[in-house]
């Protein structure tokens, strides 16, 4: 019996002004890179680090397993939460007030603020963040 195992990726991103009025919403998939997929490896032996903080960045360069980090990062915050259920796992950021303003074009889950693993890499956004807007980036991954 031969068993299939994959990781993969959905995001859903909601932009909103100060007001707290959305202004944009969307969703797209992801690519689990390959260094995301060792870094699950390698967490069944309990090793490295866990996934702790997401980023954005303003390059649609195509996303490739073999990326370790995004192309032109603008701002990495901590995660707001992590909820494991079943074989998911829900990572959730914010990028407050002035955090990140400019293109948003792609996005990464990684384990630590800076040389970190990068599990995924995303560019399925393609807004403009404002100097006072705030967005949340919800990311699920699951395993199956």
């Amino acid at each position: 019996m031969q068993t299939n195992f994959s990781l993969k990726g959905h995001l859903h991103i909601v932009l909103r002004d100060e007001h707290g009025n959305v202004k944009e919403e969307m969703e797209g998939p992801n690519v689990v890179v390959n260094g995301g997929k060792a870094w699950v490896a390698s967490r069944m032996a309990g090793t490295p680090a866990a996934m702790s903080h997401m980023a954005i960045g303003s390059s649609n360069t195509a996303e490739s397993p073999t990326q370790t980090a995004l192309l032109a990062q603008t701002a990495i915050v901590a995660l707001t939460s992590t909820t494991p259920s079943t074989n998911q796992v829900t990572y959730v950021a914010t990028f407050g007030a002035g955090v990140g303003t400019g293109v948003v074009a792609e996005a990464g889950i990684f384990n630590a603020a800076s040389a970190g693993t990068m599990l995924a890499r995303s560019i399925a956004i393609s807004l403009t963040k404002g100097a006072t807007d705030v967005l949340t980036v919800t990311w699920v991954i699951t395993a199956g």
